[in-house]
């Protein structure tokens, strides 16, 4: 049987895009945390559409020939992209302790800056074009310094995502389609729209003024009102630097204006910018239909977590069945890619199984364990509903590596941050139906924001039941898997990966918990000093298994 294609009709489309340079960060003047939290969860004032131009958005495929201003702006010869940057700006910068405290933190963490250089260099080109096609001050292309660090990844506490910090809500505002397969709050070409038509709308809002501009993307629009109008019933002046503002708004546009300030003379503060030429890095190509990121890294010619960090929007193993489509790629190896592209069979840009359903199977079950969706199983095989029936067949779009080889994919991510070392024990713990960050937190008497950090999601985010969570605590609760021990407290055999303090239950045998932890009754023996030959309920023993072992 001959799988069929998610396809949409057209030609291979190709963008030479003006990008310049790759990776990750975030701010509060952190690595790890996000920092300034974006756009406020209440909806931005006006209704203005995104600016049709020829730079494809979630859902959209375009086949019209690109405008020189939205791809290929023709500026005059700079230097590189921070003379570029010099060149546009037009924020005043006061004297103000907020801003010089925000300067004097960057110029002496000079390796700080350092990174975040380096990680806009895949982004930084493109969006100077885009600001500078919409004729908006220079300063902004550097926002994302404060909001992510330039780290297509970020994931604040907030809810925040992507280069911008969009919220979930925010970013639907703006038509950037969230779903299992893609978050275009992390798409460089769709957030990059969406927060300068953000930015537009808030200026045209608090007539013209910048700063006031850049604080309700920080803290939303109606808390800046709500300041202005406290100000002007007191007869107090209305500008940025007069409101009572939350203090992380207070402190977001002096940190911009400082990063602004230190990239104006980087010399007078002994600080080094990394050159970054201004000139295009990036091609964009519209592949049409779903494609294995794997098999798109390798005809590109590129390692699989260079091809996610510029397309940091896909979360899985494929783009979107349904769009976008949209690969960015360096502009050196866009040729190799399309001509690999056009050689590709329609039918090799998926690998398919042939699944025979068996009694008791479901839908999501199967979606679950072929890392893929309902709503794709259900589109492949024609199905009108839910039901299947045992026996039959379903063709099943899989990934053509390991779950592991897809570096950067969303679970991978997931994984790598809940196999961090870190103090106390570590434990396991699947969500059930009505469980919340705070409920589970109580359990194992840890911080609900630690537990959120542990497992990469936000404190306010809402728990699937059947994912597991790490715990790290000072001890698990009863029952529950546990991990690694550090520091441990009994010595543990040389090739033993983990501890676990178990307390016998009715009906417990050494046979009966030897078995249930996969471990040898001898060596139960040996890891406890036993006074009989039956073990009595509520009795502790000293167990070393290995979690991967083990069923959870």
């Amino acid at each position: 049987m001959t799988p069929p294609l998610i396809r949409r009709p057209g030609l291979v489309f190709l963008l030479v895009m003006t990008l310049a340079g790759c990776n990750q960060t975030l701010p509060k003047h952190s690595d790890e945390n996000a920092g300034p939290q974006p756009a406020s969860p209440s909806k931005p004032g006006g209704q203005r559409a995104l600016a049709a131009t020829t730079t494809l958005y979630p859902g959209q495929v375009s086949h019209r020939a690109p405008s020189p201003s939205s791809v290929e702006a023709a500026p005059a010869a700079f230097a590189d992209i921070w003379a570029r940057i010099r060149e546009g700006y037009r924020l005043d910068t006061p004297p103000n302790p907020r801003i010089e405290r925000e300067v004097e933190w960057y110029a002496s963490h000079p390796e700080y800056l350092e990174r975040v250089q380096e990680r806009a260099r895949p982004y930084l080109r493109y969006i100077v074009d885009q600001v500078e096609a919409r004729g908006m001050p220079m300063e902004l292309a550097l926002l994302p310094v404060v909001e992510s660090a330039f780290q297509p990844f970020a994931y604040s506490p907030g809810r925040a995502a992507g280069l911008w910090q969009f919220i979930p809500s925010t970013g639907k505002h703006f038509d950037l389609k969230q779903n299992w397969w893609y978050d275009g709050r992390r798409d460089i070409v769709a957030s990059t729209e969406a927060a300068l038509v953000y930015l537009q709308q808030l200026s045209e809002r608090f007539d013209g003024d910048w700063e006031l501009a850049l604080a309700a993307y920080n803290a939303g629009a109606g808390t800046v009102s709500r300041a202005i109008r406290k100000n002007t019933r007191k007869g107090k002046p209305v500008d940025f630097w007069s409101l009572e503002l939350p203090r992380e708004t207070r402190n977001y546009v002096p940190r911009l204006l400082a990063i602004s300030r230190i990239v104006q003379s980087p010399e007078q503060f002994e600080i080094t910018l990394v050159p970054i030429p201004d000139e295009p890095f990036l091609g964009q190509v519209d592949v049409e239909s779903q494609l294995d990121l794997a098999l798109a890294a390798d005809m590109a010619g590129l390692k699989i977590d260079e091809l996610y960090r510029l397309n940091p929007g896909f979360n899985r193993w494929a783009t979107d069945p349904n769009g976008p489509h949209r690969l960015l790629l360096p502009v050196d190896n866009v040729e190799q890619f399309t001509s690999s592209l056009a050689e590709l069979p329609d039918d090799q840009r998926l690998r398919w199984e042939r699944y025979r359903i068996k009694r008791g199977d479901n839908l999501g079950a199967i979606a679950r364990r072929h890392h893929t969706t309902v709503a794709v199983l259900k589109e492949v095989n024609g199905l009108k509903n839910n039901r299947i029936r045992a026996g039959r067949h379903l063709l099943i779009p899989v990934a053509s590596q390991r779950m592991e080889s897809y570096s950067l994919s969303a679970g991978q991510r997931l994984a790598g941050l809940q196999k961090r070392e870190r103090e106390g024990t570590k434990s396991y713990y699947t969500v059930r139906r009505g469980d919340s960050l705070w409920k589970i937190s109580r359990r194992y008497g840890v911080s609900h924001r630690q537990l959120a950090k542990w497992n990469g999601l936000s404190p306010r985010d809402t728990l699937r039941p059947g994912s597991k969570l790490v715990v790290w605590s000072e001890a698990a609760p009863e029952g529950t898997p546990v991990g690694k021990v550090r520091p441990a407290s009994v010595s543990a055999p040389v090739d033993t990966l983990s501890r676990v303090d178990y307390r016998v239950r009715s009906g417990d045998s050494l046979y009966v918990i030897a078995q249930k932890f996969n471990v040898r009754v001898a060596d139960l023996e040996k890891w406890n000093t036993l006074s009989g030959k039956y073990l009595q309920p509520g009795q502790k023993l000293l167990l070393y298994v290995d979690v991967a072992e083990q069923s959870l």
